[in-house]
């Protein structure tokens, strides 16, 4: 009875201890992009907005291109400059489009 006693208590400790898998693709690539290029814990939040946002293709390839162009210093500042530039080259700018001040 002890012996049970001891693996329920275990299975119990386990269940608390153990991390639920990604809902979403988007939420596993942030978290390899968070591990492969070192991302500090103050911007992690900001790897999982751009990860929502972004395809997926767009991030792999910047994540790739950082891997390879930056080798040394923090790679994930790298990583958030080639987003950002790709993300204004998307970009319009409505204000310049139609009216006037």
């Amino acid at each position: 009875m002890k012996d049970n006693f001891q693996s329920l208590s275990q299975i119990i400790k386990y269940k608390k201890t153990a991390v639920p898998p990604p809902a979403y693709p988007w939420q596993d690539l942030a978290l390899r992009i968070i591990k492969e290029l070192g991302v500090p814990g103050f911007k992690r939040s900001s790897v999982f907005k751009v990860a929502k946002e972004k395809p997926a293709h767009e991030l792999e390839l910047a994540m790739n291109d950082t891997k390879e162009l930056c080798k040394t210093g923090a790679r994930w500042k790298y990583f958030f400059k080639i987003i950002d530039k790709n993300g204004s080259d998307n970009k319009t700018n409505s204000h310049d489009h139609g009216q006037e001040a």
